[in-house]
């Protein structure tokens, strides 16, 4: 495990920062699905590791974010399912699609509240996708221009750490 950075804030105690994201992640069925429709023995990532991201932060102290985060009212449920695929680059990724009106307000509250609690985030317009492989590989990019999986409910969003390629939840919220 590499060392975590530190940040001294002008007249108070050092802080230990983390690579933090915030994200929605699919349920087990619709990665399972997911999983099952894209070639055997294709380089992907981890399923245990695919999301949404909603806003990426990079380093930051976990218990200011945490705090933001606990302060956002609940708006409600929405539903979402993957559908189609696309690539940046060489990562593939698979599309989202549903209520996305609902998941854009969502990845917006999240976004302007960190923002304004001075924890600036990529600012270029959203496009929600779940990245299954960082390889430039044409039979997954097609398995996944055909599939379209079960949709599934938003229920919560979850503040995540990312340490040398590993996911670990922190904490999560009502959407």
């Amino acid at each position: 495990m590499g060392r975590r950075p530190l940040r001294r804030r002008p007249g108070g105690p050092r802080v230990v920062l983390s690579r933090l994201f915030v994200a929605v992640f699919p349920p087990e069925p619709v990665v399972r699905a997911l999983h099952d429709a894209l070639p055997p023995g294709a380089r992907l990532t981890r399923p245990s590791k695919w999301h949404v991201t909603l806003v990426f932060l990079g380093e930051a102290p976990i218990d200011a974010v945490a705090s933001v985060l606990s302060a956002l009212p609940a708006a409600g449920s929405f539903s979402l399912r993957l559908s189609g695929g696309g690539r940046f680059g060489s990562a593939a990724w698979a599309g989202v699609d549903g209520e996305l009106d609902a998941l854009g307000r969502l990845r917006e509250r999240v976004r302007a509240a960190l923002t304004d609690a001075g924890f600036p985030s990529d600012s270029r317009p959203y496009q929600p996708h779940l990245t299954v492989t960082y390889r430039g590989d044409g039979a997954v990019r097609a398995a996944l221009a055909g599939h379209a999986s079960p949709p599934w409910t938003v229920d919560d969003f979850v503040l995540v750490e990312s340490n040398d390629g590993d996911y670990r939840p922190l904490r999560s919220w009502p959407v």
